[in-house]
């Protein structure tokens, strides 16, 4: 808007207004001209007064374009409900939820074959992100199929010693060897098994080994424990990894963290559970519900400020972490009135008033409201306005130069 010129960029809206007071007294005289000596003096004063009720009406509305509307940069949202004194407006930043992310990479030292899951791709939980192949995991496979044949023969001669043991044929020297060389192969075996499990190998895959079902042995799968989305990407095919890296970021953003920055006077007011109702700069017509359900117990030693966090969910995926908000948070029971933004309110007449959509499109309305309590950049509206009714809380100002003006120059024209 040019600010240097308000009343020229107010006259030029209205050069493109379609003003129904001006268009009425056109009409009207055009209708008097024609029926002049057909009218009494009683249907004169008649028509006076329905058209002085008609420009009246007409002075408390007014219709834009479109693009009058853009340019005017006109935002209409609900009136909250709520007390002034009962939500606090702090701060808040958006982030994902710690327990829902899962950093991904390899438990040994391994060389990436192939990225199955690139950024941005949906994984399911168990599903793979990575093939790699890996010496040592080769080698562990290698020393689990040498352990379970070597048990598999142990527990055979085992069975036939007790055999040979129940006739009379073997000694009990050479039963208890055997014995002992069979539980041996045991506890070597399932050492074999557990250094697979620690390498990251399901049950399953420790059993498809020994069933042929993992060729090459140097083939190691890393999976996704959780669904989500590949968020983070840092490794591509021939690359070598070890376990100090993860490499893929899989990220569940149905639900996001809102971190809030508090103020020490706010300390005293702020509970777990309290609801919170987040508007972000960049969806500033959508509102995201959720609840405190934590506090810090130490504020921070730069900035002063406590951090306390909610949930929201992130419906229709519109949430992305890091974008900046304010969280509305209701530290008592609220009221019954409407919660309007201090700059939805201006002056018509001496008279506080806010603007609602009219019945038509591009069609606005000036009410005559009465106020309540102010508090952090929020008024209560008492009477004229209920909550969650639709009104203009952007542009107010300019949409009341705009009709003010415009109900001057239909009054000078009459």
């Amino acid at each position: 808007m040019n600010t240097r010129h308000p009343y020229l960029y107010v006259l030029t809206l209205l050069a493109g207004l379609t003003l129904p007071a001006a268009a009425t007294q056109a009409a009207e005289d055009d209708h008097t001209a024609g029926q002049a000596g057909e009218h009494s003096e009683h249907s004169k004063d008649t028509d006076a007064g329905r058209h002085a009720g008609e420009e009246k009406h007409q002075e408390n509305e007014v219709h834009l374009t479109e693009a009058q509307r853009k340019r005017l940069n006109l935002k209409v949202a609900q009136a909250e409900r709520g007390s002034a004194e009962a939500i606090v407006r702090l701060p808040a930043t958006l982030a994902f939820d710690a327990d829902r992310v899962a950093r991904i990479g390899p438990r040994l030292r391994a060389k990436v074959v192939k990225v199955v899951k690139d950024l941005g791709e949906r994984v399911a939980a168990g599903e793979p992100v990575l093939i790699m192949d890996s010496v040592e995991l080769g080698k562990a496979k290698a020393g689990y199929l040498t352990a379970r044949a070597r048990l598999n023969a142990e527990q055979a001669n085992y069975n036939r010693e007790r055999k040979l043991a129940a006739q009379d044929i073997s000694s009990k020297a050479a039963l208890l060897e055997a014995q002992a060389r069979y539980h041996q192969a045991r506890a070597e075996l399932d050492a074999a098994v557990e250094e697979l499990r620690l390498y990251g190998l399901s049950r399953e895959s420790v059993e498809a080994i020994e069933a042929g079902g993992e060729i090459p042995l140097s083939r190691y799968v890393l999976t996704s424990p959780i669904a989500g989305v590949v968020q983070q990407r840092d490794v591509m095919p021939g690359q070598t990894v070890g376990p100090e890296t993860s490499p893929i970021h899989v990220v569940d953003d149905s639900r996001l963290w809102v971190m809030i920055q508090a103020y020490e006077r706010h300390i005293p007011a702020l509970a777990p559970g309290q609801q919170v109702h987040l508007r972000l700069r960049a969806l500033p017509d959508e509102t995201f519900a959720g609840r405190v359900d934590w506090i810090s117990r130490a504020l921070d030693t730069d900035s002063r400020t406590l951090r306390l966090r909610a949930t929201v969910a992130n419906r229709q995926a519109m949430l992305r972490a890091g974008m900046f908000g304010t969280a509305s948070i209701h530290v008592a029971e609220g009221g019954e009135s409407a919660l309007v933004p201090l700059g939805a309110v201006q002056t018509v007449e001496g008279k506080p008033t806010v603007f609602v959509p009219g019945n038509e499109p591009g069609a606005f309305r000036a009410v005559t409201v009465v106020l309540g309590r102010e508090s952090g950049g929020q008024v209560e509206v008492i009477a004229g306005l209920h909550p969650g009714e639709q009104l203009v809380v952007a542009g107010a100002f300019d949409l009341k130069s705009v009709m003010t003006a415009g109900g001057r120059s239909a009054a000078h024209n009459h």
